[in-house]
């Protein structure tokens, strides 16, 4: 959809995530994320919203789940929300200048914690929560850039800790 302000350049990916309530979360992701809203409209059956977000740097859309397509295997039956499906099915990786903050802002604001800010082996600060909708959102800085023998080398120090250990 080309709306004038949420046009990606070529070869951009742009995340659309399904929800029971696309307003909840648009509210959400404003409060947490500092969301910007490019364009709001009815769903075509009247049963929900679809919506263009700038968050951070990226474009998001977010559109409510629509239960009555997947019954009549209508345009958009294979779409469902993390709800829906007991689970999500990615994790949406974005990087911020302060993850600790970013980690504690989206938790404020009711997301749920999963990792907490963390120095990860490939150099990473990094975290995890997930989002009152059931997304996953991963908030990173990198710390250090790693040769793959540095990574691979950290790792298997990593593995020879966590041996034995429920993850």
């Amino acid at each position: 959809m080309a709306v004038k302000g949420s046009v990606p350049a070529p070869g951009v990916i742009v995340p659309h995530l399904v929800v029971r309530d696309a307003a909840d979360a648009v509210e959400f992701y404003v409060r947490a994320f500092s969301a910007e809203i490019l364009f709001r409209s009815p769903s075509p059956s009247g049963n929900g919203e679809h919506i263009h977000l700038k968050i951070w740097s990226s474009l998001v859309q977010v559109s409510t789940e629509e239960p009555n397509q997947r019954r009549e295997k209508a345009e958009g039956a294979l779409l469902a929300s993390p709800e829906t499906l007991s689970g999500s099915t990615c994790v949406f990786q974005v990087g911020v200048d302060d993850v600790a903050e970013a980690f504690k802002r989206a938790v404020d604001e009711g997301a749920v914690p999963v990792l907490p800010p963390t120095d990860m082996f490939w150099g990473d600060r990094y975290s995890w929560v997930s989002d009152p909708f059931g997304h996953v959102w991963a908030l990173s800085k990198v710390n250090e850039v790693l040769s793959t023998e540095e990574i691979a080398e950290r790792l298997r120090g990593f593995a020879a800790q966590m041996k034995g250990q429920i993850l």
